[in-house]
């Protein structure tokens, strides 16, 4: 895969009350979840959390997620769609995105 690419793959993280959960694995598996290009495969998720975050990655489940129809007055409008990714790190493997440096 192309690096420059896998770079460009991972927006950034989701941060909401759903996703923090996650994490913190009051589920049973170890995840992350992530916003990801609207046309990242799997494979390209994967390579690309294991690239920069260093962690071995077990799985990924991607879902679109539609934009909202939003509201000022008489005009109407729609946020735009993207995908969110939960990646499974495989056992043993942490993940902390306090220790990231921004670049």
């Amino acid at each position: 895969m192309n690096e420059e690419r896998l770079y460009q793959v991972i927006i950034g993280p989701v941060i909401s009350e759903k996703a923090t959960q996650v994490a913190e694995g009051k589920g049973k598996r170890n995840q992350i979840v992530l916003k990801v290009l609207p046309d990242a495969t799997k494979k390209e998720i994967a390579a690309a959390t294991e690239k920069l975050f260093e962690v071995k990655v077990d799985s990924v489940q991607v879902l679109n997620v539609r934009g909202k129809a939003k509201r000022t007055g008489r005009i109407q409008g729609r946020q735009k769609s993207w995908k969110k990714a939960y990646v499974c790190l495989q056992e043993g493997m942490d993940f902390d995105f306090l220790g990231l440096t921004g670049g």
